[in-house]
C-alpha cells in the first residue's frame, strides 16, 4: 500500500518540481527547468493517458526491478531495523518516488539533455532510538541530465547522491546522507520477491483500475555502517523493500490507510494495510499477506485479521493525532501481536505529513512466544502540509 497513493493528494510537490526545483542552481537551469517541464504541468491531473492496473500480469525479474513509465506512479520503499554492536538502535527509511507528468513519448521531439516528463521526490530518514529523535528530509528532482531515475539491469533508483543499486544479483548498496547522518548499507535477498494481492495485483476499491502492481523484498540481510555527528556505527539487522506502481486514487470515502511490516525471528514476515473510511469504519479492501520460513505465502483479506489500537500520540509539529500501539490478530494461525513504536515521535516531516517509523514486535504463535522488529506507516492523520509552496 504505502505512501503510493500520496501522489493524488499531494501534487503541488509535483509542481513544487516543475517551477522551483532548481532555485539553488544557476538561473539560466532555473529557468531552462521551468520551460522544459512547464508543458506538461497541466497533464498532471488526467490519466486517461497512463496504463492502469486491470488484473494479475507475470511480473517478471529482474525486468520489473525497474521503473514502469506507462503507469502514473510508481516508489521504491527500503526500511530497516538495525543494531550497533554496543546495543544501539537505529531504524531507517529511504524512499524514491516517480511522477510521470505526461505520457510516455510526450518528449520525443525535445532534443535537450534536460527534457524530461518524469518527476522525482525521495524521502530519508533515520531513527536513533537512544539518541532520542528522528530525523526527516526530502529531495526533489527532475528524471533527466542524470539528477534522479530508475533502471532495471543493472538495477539502480537514485535521486542525486540518494540511491540504492544491484552490486550482484540479489545483493544491493544503499546510501544517503544529509546533515550529519549518512548510511551506507549492503542488503542480501533471501527469499526473493513476494508477489502481494493475487500474483502482484493488489486491488485498493471496487472501481476498475484502482489498483496496484506490489511486490516486496521481505527479508533483506543488512549490514554497514550508520554515521551519526561524526561518529561511525558498524549496524547490522533486517530491511524490508516494497514497490508499487500504478494510475489509482483513493476511493470516496477513504482518508487514509495504516500499514504494517513484520519481520519476525522465527523466520515469519507479514504485511498488512487497512484503508480507513471517513466514518471510521476499515474499507473492505484492506488486505495483507503472511509469508511463511520457506518463502510460500498466504494472502490474507479483511475479515482474516484485526488490528487494535493500545495508546495514541499527538504531534507538537502537525497536530495529528496517531495511533502508537496495537495489537493485531491473526485467529486462524493462532497469532497474536503486540506492537510499539521504538519511539513515539517517528513523524514524518516533509512536504506532506505522515507517521513512519521502527517498531518492536512480541506475541505468541501456536501458544509459543514470538518477537521481532518492524515499520509502520499512517496517513491522513494530519491534515496540514508543512512543506511551502
Amino acid at each position: 500500500m504505502r505512501i503510493l497513493l500520496l501522489f493524488s493528494g499531494v501534487i503541488l510537490v509535483v509542481m513544487m518540481v516543475v517551477g522551483a526545483i532548481w532555485l539553488t542552481q544557476r538561473q539560466d537551469s532555473a529557468v531552462q527547468s521551468t520551460l522544459v517541464l512547464a508543458p506538461y504541468a497541466a497533464q498532471t491531473a488526467s490519466t486517461d493517458q497512463f496504463a492502469r492496473a486491470t488484473g494479475p500480469v507475470p511480473l517478471q525479474f529482474p525486468e520489473d526491478f525497474g521503473p514502469h513509465p506507462d503507469y502514473q506512479t510508481e516508489w521504491w520503499y527500503y526500511t530497516g531495523n538495525l543494531a550497533a554492536p554496543e546495543g544501539r538502535h537505529f531504524g531507517y527509511q529511504l524512499t524514491f518516488f516517480r511522477r510521470a507528468l505526461g505520457a510516455p513519448g510526450d518528449l520525443d521531439s525535445r532534443q535537450s539533455d534536460w527534457s524530461t516528463n518524469q518527476a522525482y521526490m525521495a524521502h530519508f530518514a533515520l531513527t536513533d532510538v537512544a539518541g532520542g529523535k528522528h530525523s526527516s528530509f526530502e529531495k526533489l528532482s527532475r528524471g533527466a541530465a542524470g539528477l534522479a531515475g530508475a533502471q532495471a539491469e543493472p538495477y539502480r533508483v537514485w535521486l542525486e547522491d540518494w540511491s540504492v543499486e544491484e552490486t550482484t544479483p540479489g545483493e544491493y548498496r544503499l546510501i544517503a546522507a544529509q546533515d550529519g547522518l549518512s548510511l551506507d548499507l549492503r542488503l542480501k535477498d533471501l527469499k526473493g520477491p513476494i508477489l502481494q494481492g493475487d500474483q502482484g495485483y493488489s486491488r485498493k476499491g471496487p472501481e476498475p483500475g484502482n489498483a496496484s502492481y506490489y511486490y516486496s523484498q521481505t527479508r533483506l540481510k543488512t549490514d554497514g555502517t550508520v554515521s551519526v555527528a561524526g561518529r561511525d556505527y558498524p549496524v547490522q539487522g533486517l530491511s524490508w523493500k516494497d514497490h508499487e506502481y500504478s494510475t489509482s486514487a483513493l476511493s470516496p470515502g477513504q482518508v487514509g490507510w495504516d500499514w504494517f511490516s513484520v519481520q519476525l525471528d522465527d523466520e515469519h514476515e507479514l504485511m498488512l494495510f487497512q484503508l480507513r473510511q471517513e466514518d471510521g469504519s476499515i474499507d473492505p479492501f484492506s488486505s495483507g499477506t503472511l509469508v511463511y520460513p520457506d518463502g510460500s505465502t498466504r494472502t490474507l483479506g479483511k475479515d482474516d485479521f484485526s488490528i487494535r489500537v493500545e495508546d495514541r500520540w499527538k504531534s507538537p509539529v502537525s497536530g495529528g493525532v496517531y495511533p502508537s500501539r496495537w495489537v493485531v490478530e491473526i485467529p486462524t494461525e493462532s497469532l497474536t501481536l503486540e506492537i510499539t513504536p521504538y519511539l513515539a515521535d517517528q513523524e514524518m516531516d516533509v512536504s506532506y505529513n505522515y507517521w513512519e517509523g521502527a517498531v518492536k514486535v512480541s506475541g505468541q504463535r501456536l501458544e509459543q512466544p514470538v518477537s521481532g522488529k518492524g515499520y509502520v506507516e499512517l496517513t491522513g492523520y494530519a491534515d496540514s502540509m508543512s512543506g511551502e509552496f
